[in-house]
C-alpha cells in the first residue's frame, strides 16, 4: 500500500511540475522575451545616464516658413536647480509622507502598492486606476517615459526604477525628483515653484507654504493653485495630517501650518506673441501624436470626457516639457510678413475703441486666422489686439469659443442640404412658422431660392432645412472637422442659426471654410511643418492629414452661393476687386459677436470681433465689422496675384412640366408619326386592326428629376443671432489643455429674432 501511495504522489508531483513547466514556457514565449527585452532596454538607458541627464535643459528653436528664427524656447530648470543640501529638510519629509512612506526602505518598488494597484485593476475590469508608484518610479516616468496608463509603461517604469536605485543614492534620487517634477503653470522643480507662487526661494517658505506647493505635483491640473485653490489647500491639509501621524512634526507646528494664510503672488507670464503660443500648442500636439496619443472629440458622457481630459492633461504636461527642455528644432508655416499685415488689419479695425479692463487689456477684441489653401496650414494667427502690456491675455484665435451666428449655416445646413440633392436654384419657402425663428428685418419673401436665402441670410429657410436633414446629421460635419466644444446640448434646431452651447473658435471656423474651398477635403489646421531634435533626427515629418468631409459637388454649389453673398448680399462690403472670393457673415443675438469667414483660391481667413465680456456692439463704427477687416487684409496679400476662378457646379437638369393639353397633343403627334409605317405594313401583311404590336412604344418616357426650383433677388438683410460665452481675459496661453469651459444655458428664443 505504501508503494502504491508513493507512486501516486510521484505521478501527481510529475503532473504538477509538468504543468508548472508548461505554464512557464507559455508565459515565456508569450511574455517572457518581451519582458527580458524591456529589462535590457531599461538597464541600457539608466547605465548610459549621468547626473547631467537629470539636469539637462536644452533650448528649443522655432523657425518661420523661410527658415528664419522666430523664438528661442527655454525652460528655467538650470538656473533653479538645487543640490540636495540646499533643499529644506521639511520639504523632503513632506513629500515622503504623502508620496512614498517607504522611500528609504525599498529598492525602487513598493510591492504591496503594486499588489493594491493590481487588485484595483481587476476590480475596475481592466482600467488602471491606482498607480502604486514610488518616488523612484515617478522620477523614471518623468525623465524617460510617458504618462500613458498602460501595463507596458508600468513594467518599463519598474525596471528603470530598479536600475536607478542600483546606480544612484537615495539622496541623488530625491534631488533629481524635487528638481524635475512639474508644479503647474510652467514651473518645473521646487525652486521654480517657490519663486513662481510666492516670489521667494524655497528655503524662505513656511511649513504651510512648502506643503502647499508640494500638493501640486500629484495632479498639476487638479491642484493648480490659480485655478483650483481650495483643492490645493485641501491636499496641503492632508500632507500636514500625514506628517503629524508619522511623527515628522508636532501638534503645535501642525495647527500653526493649518491656520496659516496662503497668499500667492500675482500670476506672471512671459509675454509671448500669438504665433508663439499657437506654435507651442501645435508642437506639443504633434509630439503627443508622435508618441501615440489619440485625440478625441466625441464622448459617451461627462465621465468619459473627464477621464479623457485627465489623460490629455497628463500627456500634454509631459510633451510640453520636451518642447521647453528638449533642444528641438520646430519648423513652421508662419509667414511673418503676412502675420504683420493680419495683426495690423485687426488693430486698425478696432482702433476706435480705447476702453480697457482692470488688467489693462483692451475690452473690445478681435481674433483672426489665415490658412494657405494649397497646404491647409496656418500662415498667420492673431489672438487679440497688440498693445504695450506687461502681461499676457489668452490667444482668442484658438482658446476663445464664441457663438458663430449665421456663419455656421454653410457648414451644418446648406452644404449638407446640397449633398442631399438640393441645388442653389431650388425653390423654398421663406415664411414665419409657428415656433420657428423670425428674420432679422421681419420681412419674408415667400417662395424664393436657396441661393437668395444664403445671400441675404434668411433664418427661416436655414431653420427648415436643418430640421429636414436633422441636427444629428448636420452637426456630424463639425465633429468630422474636430470642432472641440460640440456637446449633446447642441442637437437642437437653434444650432442652425449659430445657437451652440459652448461655441466655436476662429481657428475651427477658418479650417472648416478652407475645407469648402478644398472641395470638401478637411485638413487638420496646424503650423507645424516638421520637428527634429538637436542632432537633426526627424521627430515629426512633413505630412498633411486629409479627410473627405463634404461631397465635392456640394461644396461647388455652396461656393457659388457664397460668391453671391459677396456680390450682392451681406458680405458685399468685403468683395475683392479682380479676385474671385466667397464668404459668409455671422452676427449673434443682441450683436454681441460678429464674424466673417471667407476664401479665395489662395487663402481662407476668418475674423471674429467682440468684447471679452460680451455686450452689444451697435454703437461701434462700421470699420469694426469683420467683413471690412477681412477685405483690408485680403486685398494686401492678394496684390499682384492672378484670379483663380472657382469651379462651376453641375446645373440641375431642366424640368418638363406637362399639362393635359400637352399630353393630348403629344399623343396625336405620335399617332401621326406611326400612321405611314402602319399603312405600309397593311399593304403587305394586312394585320388585324387591334394588333397590339404596333401600339407599343419602343422606350418608356424618362421621368424628370423633381428636385429643382427657380431663383429670385431681394435686398440684403442682417444676420442671425446666438448667445456668446464669457471668456476669462486672463486665461493663460502656453499651457493649453482640453479644459472644459463652464456650462451655461442657451435659450432657443434668443435666436429667433
Amino acid at each position: 500500500m505504501k508503494k502504491v501511495l508513493n507512486r501516486i504522489f510521484l505521478i501527481l508531483g510529475i503532473v504538477v511540475l509538468t504543468g508548472i513547466l508548461a505554464a512557464g514556457l507559455v508565459f515565456y514565449f508569450k511574455y517572457g522575451r518581451g519582458l527580458l527585452a524591456m529589462q535590457k532596454d531599461a538597464k541600457n538607458i539608466i547605465n548610459a545616464s549621468s547626473r547631467d541627464s537629470f539636469k539637462s535643459d536644452q533650448t528649443s528653436l522655432l523657425y518661420d516658413t523661410n527658415g528664419n528664427l522666430i523664438a528661442e524656447i527655454k525652460g528655467a530648470k538650470d538656473s533653479y536647480y538645487l543640490d540636495i543640501t540646499e533643499i529644506p529638510t521639511m520639504a523632503i519629509e513632506a513629500i515622503i509622507a504623502i508620496e512614498d512612506k517607504k522611500f528609504y526602505r525599498h529598492g525602487g518598488l513598493d510591492y504591496k502598492a503594486v499588489i493594491r494597484a493590481l487588485k484595483a485593476y481587476i476590480d475596475e475590469e481592466g482600467e488602471i486606476t491606482q498607480g502604486g508608484s514610488t518616488i523612484t518610479q515617478q522620477l523614471a516616468r518623468t525623465i524617460f517615459l510617458t504618462n500613458e496608463k498602460t501595463w507596458e509603461r508600468k513594467i518599463k517604469e519598474a525596471f528603470m526604477a530598479l536600475e536607478i536605485e542600483k546606480k544612484y543614492s537615495k539622496a541623488d534620487i530625491m534631488e533629481f525628483y524635487l528638481n524635475n517634477i512639474y508644479f503647474a503653470n510652467g514651473f518645473y522643480g521646487i525652486e521654480s515653484a517657490a519663486k513662481g507662487y510666492f516670489g521667494r526661494s524655497v528655503n524662505d517658505l513656511t511649513l504651510s507654504e512648502l506643503c502647499f506647493i508640494l500638493a501640486i505635483p500629484n495632479n498639476p491640473s487638479m491642484y493648480d493653485p490659480y485655478q483650483n485653490f481650495d483643492d490645493t489647500i485641501a491636499r496641503r491639509d492632508r500632507i500636514l495630517y500625514q506628517m503629524i501621524l508619522d511623527g515628522r512634526i508636532g501638534e503645535k507646528e501642525y495647527k500653526e501650518a493649518l491656520d496659516a494664510e496662503i497668499v500667492l503672488v500675482k500670476k506672471k507670464q512671459k509675454k509671448n506673441d500669438y504665433i508663439e503660443t499657437y506654435a507651442y500648442r501645435c508642437a506639443t500636439h504633434a509630439i503627443m501624436e508622435h508618441e501615440g496619443f489619440v485625440f478625441r472629440y466625441i464622448f459617451e458622457d461627462s465621465e468619459d470626457r473627464a477621464r479623457y481630459e485627465e489623460n490629455y492633461n497628463n500627456w500634454y504636461t509631459r510633451c510640453q516639457r520636451k518642447l521647453f527642455t528638449g533642444g528641438l528644432r520646430i519648423y513652421t508655416s508662419f509667414d511673418m510678413s503676412m502675420q504683420k499685415k493680419l495683426q495690423k488689419a485687426v488693430d486698425n479695425g478696432l482702433t476706435s475703441s480705447k476702453e480697457k479692463n482692470d488688467e489693462g487689456v483692451y475690452a473690445l477684441q478681435g481674433s483672426a486666422v489665415t490658412i494657405d489653401n494649397s497646404t491647409g496650414r496656418v500662415v498667420a494667427i492673431v489672438g487679440g489686439r497688440s498693445q504695450k502690456f506687461a502681461g499676457y491675455t489668452l490667444n482668442r484665435a484658438f482658446q476663445s469659443f464664441r457663438q458663430p451666428g449665421s456663419s455656421i449655416k454653410p457648414l451644418i445646413v446648406y452644404t449638407p442640404a446640397f449633398e442631399n440633392g438640393y441645388y442653389p436654384e431650388d425653390k423654398v419657402e421663406d415664411k414665419k412658422r409657428k415656433d420657428g425663428p423670425s428674420n432679422v428685418d421681419f420681412a419674408y419673401a415667400g417662395t424664393t431660392t436657396i441661393e437668395y436665402a444664403v445671400t441675404v441670410s434668411k433664418n427661416t429657410v436655414a431653420w427648415d432645412l436643418f430640421n429636414e436633414i436633422g441636427p444629428e446629421w448636420g452637426l456630424r460635419y463639425l465633429i468630422s472637422m474636430d470642432f472641440s466644444r460640440i456637446t449633446r446640448d447642441d442637437y437642437y434646431p437653434s444650432a442652425a442659426l449659430g445657437g451652440l452651447y459652448r461655441g466655436v473658435s476662429a481657428l475651427e471656423m477658418t479650417a472648416a471654410y478652407s475645407a469648402l474651398e478644398n472641395e470638401g477635403a478637411y485638413r487638420e489646421p496646424t503650423c507645424i511643418v516638421r520637428i527634429t531634435d538637436a542632432n537633426g533626427r526627424e521627430i515629426v515629418s512633413d505630412r498633411i492629414k486629409t479627410r473627405q468631409v463634404y461631397d465635392p459637388e456640394a461644396t461647388r454649389k455652396m461656393t457659388y452661393c457664397l460668391t453671391k453673398v459677396m456680390e450682392k448680399g451681406t458680405g458685399k462690403n468685403g468683395k475683392l476687386d479682380n479676385i474671385s472670393c466667397a464668404g459668409k457673415t455671422g452676427t449673434t443675438n443682441d450683436n454681441k459677436d460678429q464674424w466673417f469667414v471667407g476664401f479665395t483660391g489662395y487663402y481662407t481667413t476668418g475674423i471674429w470681433v467682440g468684447y471679452d465680456m460680451p455686450r452689444n456692439m451697435d454703437d461701434l463704427p462700421s470699420e469694426t465689422e469683420p467683413v471690412r477687416i477681412w477685405k483690408g487684409f485680403m486685398e494686401k496679400i492678394h496684390k499682384d496675384k492672378e484670379d483663380v476662378p472657382f469651379p462651376d457646379y453641375i446645373k440641375k437638369p431642366k424640368e418638363e412640366k406637362e399639362t393635359d393639353e400637352d399630353k393630348e397633343k403629344e399623343e396625336e403627334e405620335e399617332i401621326e408619326e406611326e400612321e405611314p409605317e402602319i399603312k405600309e405594313q397593311e399593304d403587305v401583311n394586312e394585320p388585324a386592326e387591334n394588333d397590339d404590336e404596333y401600339n407599343k412604344e419602343d422606350e418608356p418616357l424618362e421621368e424628370p428629376d423633381d428636385d429643382g426650383f427657380g431663383e429670385d433677388d431681394e435686398d440684403p438683410v442682417d444676420e442671425s443671432e446666438g448667445e456668446p460665452e464669457n471668456e476669462d481675459p486672463n486665461d493663460e496661453g502656453i499651457d493649453d489643455t482640453n479644459e472644459t469651459d463652464d456650462d451655461y444655458d442657451v435659450n432657443e428664443d434668443d435666436f429667433y429674432e
